[in-house]
């Protein structure tokens, strides 16, 4: 069977690339690859972050660290190289990780590191959208697997 791509979080595959070193592997991940050619990333890697590092949220159009850094550029990088791989592939679906800077869709935090969440999504979530693909977070399984259904 030809699987069509899907970007996917890294992190969502088990990977441990997370801002705390972590990463945890979904529970439905095997379902997930037996009908899409999962293509692993982590923009905030892929735009010269180091694993672990500082928590960053989205502030005011920026991307700041816990303790204060400006990491916009940074973020912004990693939203470009991911783009670049999903042009190479083709990609049409994203799955990526709820609520972060970089791959948050629908909501992230607000910047104040507190927990509160804001409507918003990460630079790549936006960056992607932009390309006209379709950005689900794993938090969104129940319309991830409404999407499947139709396309299959």
């Amino acid at each position: 069977m030809n699987r069509p791509p899907m970007l996917i979080s890294a992190c969502l595959m088990g990977v441990a690339c997370r801002y705390d070193g972590g990463g945890q592997a979904l529970p439905w991940l095997e379902a997930l690859m037996a009908r899409y050619q999962l293509i692993p990333i982590c923009p905030e890697q892929l735009g010269g972050l180091s694993t672990p590092r500082t928590p960053s949220e989205r502030r005011c159009g920026r991307v700041v660290t816990r303790d204060g850094a400006d990491v916009t550029e940074t973020f912004r990088r990693g939203a470009a190289q991911a783009c670049h791989i999903a042009r190479l592939y083709g990609v049409k679906l994203a799955l990526l990780k709820a609520r972060s800077p970089s791959c948050g869709h629908g909501e992230i935090y607000d910047g104040s590191f507190t927990g509160r969440r804001v409507p918003g999504s990460g630079v790549t979530a936006e960056a992607l959208a932009a390309m006209g693909i379709t950005v689900y977070s794993e938090a969104d399984a129940k319309a991830l697997t409404d999407a499947i259904k139709k396309e299959w």
